[in-house]
């Protein structure tokens, strides 16, 4: 038995032996208390290192990798769809937002236009490519225009192009109306590497139930990341063949990129514009996001009074060059001692109401348009977007302010209004001897927190020495302070 136990003994020091010496137990002991100190201290150092990525990765300001620059106009490639036929009367629409020296793409067309004049040897517009021959893809929907697969066909030709660092690929129609800083600002939310569909539906549910409430409709214009254009481009001679039966080139896209399994992501910026008439209740309540885009201007009453609707959009572009993100914002403010609530849609239009209106009543659209469809009665239609009445009776409206002009320093942009002078009630009220409004805001740079969570901004009725001046501020709410009569 004694034997055992030294045989054990010799056992258990000879597995406590390392090169050149023997470990006793206390020796051990100590090694053991350093190797858990060197794992607990890399568990620490491993944690922090990994805290911190994760905080680096949530408050960098775009989503795309820290190397690269946020997307800008140079990133966006355009692929305007237009025709022979429309061409010359359309292509004032795009030279109204075509910046040549930071943009690029091109207008396909089916021929050259008959007038030469009307091609693009001048730089303010893109220039003209035609598009290839479509005639052996079958075309089913009666009463169509197979056209439309020729425009379809655009995403294979602009990728064909093979233009250098782009992000992502827009398409529109010529008589789409761009406000290219703010797409390109939208578009910067999104990682361009990955599968990206981004456009938005119409404004008519029964548009919607005809065709699809998640395909973008082509003439608001959409949006699709790269990697998925190229991926698109492969397979859309393939998707024409199956999907002879549709009607439109954004239906087709949107089969085919449904059958790669992509889904829409929805912007409400864009606008399809499927109303008629006046647009003021659209423009006068634009949602809580930067405008993207106008279509169908053909079809509307200029946007504002007394011009042409070439002559309005130039007025309103003089705005939108000068502070993109603000045009068309909404902000709220309350003159107490007049009782009157003071809508302004900036850049376009200031409303002031007599009394108190809440502001969840102010931010619905007024229905001062008609349904795409002449032959729906507008009382029966049904729009994607809840509304409120505008009155039949004049005393019963706003006072209406148009954009006047627009003055610019360094830190402050004043942009007035003057009265509409269509309003026709002989009834006393405190605005009857206001005659014009001055706003002054501060430009609008919109980072990748306030693109993500948008928060409207709030506004003050300054003092003023006249009872014919309105002077209004507007500014970046508190934290805590609510928009409403105090």
């Amino acid at each position: 038995m004694h034997r055992v136990r030294r045989n054990q003994g010799t056992m258990n020091r000879r597995l406590l032996k390392i090169p050149g010496e023997i470990l006793t137990s206390s020796r051990l002991k100590d090694l053991l208390l350093i190797f858990s100190s060197l794992c607990i201290l890399y568990l620490v150092v491993s944690h922090y290192r990994i805290s911190t990525l994760l905080q680096i990765r949530h408050t960098q300001p775009y989503p795309s990798s820290s190397s690269s620059p946020p997307t800008s106009l140079s990133h966006l490639a355009f692929a305007i769809a237009s025709s022979s036929k429309s061409w010359p009367n359309r292509r004032h629409y795009v030279r109204l937002w075509w910046k040549p020296q930071l943009m690029r793409g091109y207008v396909f067309l089916d021929r050259k236009p008959p007038d030469s004049a009307t091609t693009n040897t001048t730089e303010s517009l893109p220039p003209v490519l035609i598009s290839e021959d479509t005639s052996r893809f079958p075309y089913t929907y009666k009463g169509g225009l197979r056209s439309a697969i020729r425009v379809s066909r655009i995403v294979s030709e602009i990728v064909a192009r093979n233009l250098s660092d782009v992000r992502w690929f827009v398409f529109g129609d010529d008589d789409t109306v761009f406000f290219p800083e703010n797409l390109a600002k939208t578009l910067s939310k999104y990682d361009h590497n990955r599968w990206y569909y981004v456009g938005s539906s119409s404004e008519s549910f029964e548009q919607n139930s005809r065709f699809s409430f998640e395909m973008a409709f082509g003439g608001g214009g959409f949006a699709i990341s790269y990697p998925l254009a190229r991926v698109l481009a492969r397979v859309m001679d393939s998707c024409l063949m199956r999907y002879s039966h549709l009607y439109g080139s954004d239906s087709r896209i949107f089969s085919c990129l449904a059958e790669l399994g992509v889904g829409l992501t929805h912007e409400s910026g864009f606008h399809q514009v499927d109303i008629r008439g006046n647009l003021f209740g659209l423009l006068s309540a634009h949602p809580l996001a930067p405008i993207i885009s106008l279509h169908h201007l053909d079809s509307v009453d200029p946007i504002f009074p007394n011009r042409s609707q070439i002559q309005a959009l130039e007025h309103l572009f003089n705005v939108v060059n000068v502070d993109p993100a603000r045009i068309l914002q909404q902000t709220v403010c309350y003159d107490q001692s007049n009782s009157q609530t003071v809508s302004v849609s900036w850049g376009y239009a200031v409303q002031v109401f007599e009394g108190i209106q809440l502001l969840p009543d102010l931010i619905l659209m007024q229905r001062t348009f008609m349904p795409w469809r002449r032959s729906l009665n507008v009382n029966l239609s049904h729009f994607m977007f809840n509304m409120r009445v505008f009155p039949k009776d004049p005393c019963k409206r706003p006072s209406i302010f148009f954009l006047g002009n627009v003055l610019t320093n360094t830190n402050v942009t004043q942009s007035n209004y003057s009265k509409d002078t269509i309003r026709s009630c002989l009834k006393k009220s405190a605005s009857q001897n206001l005659e014009q409004i001055k706003v002054f805001s501060p430009k609008l740079e919109l980072d990748y927190g306030q693109l993500q969570a948008p928060r409207r901004h709030c506004c003050d009725i300054l003092p003023s020495s006249s009872e014919k001046v309105m002077k209004i501020r507007i500014r970046q709410c508190l934290d805590e302070e609510i928009i409403s009569m105090h």
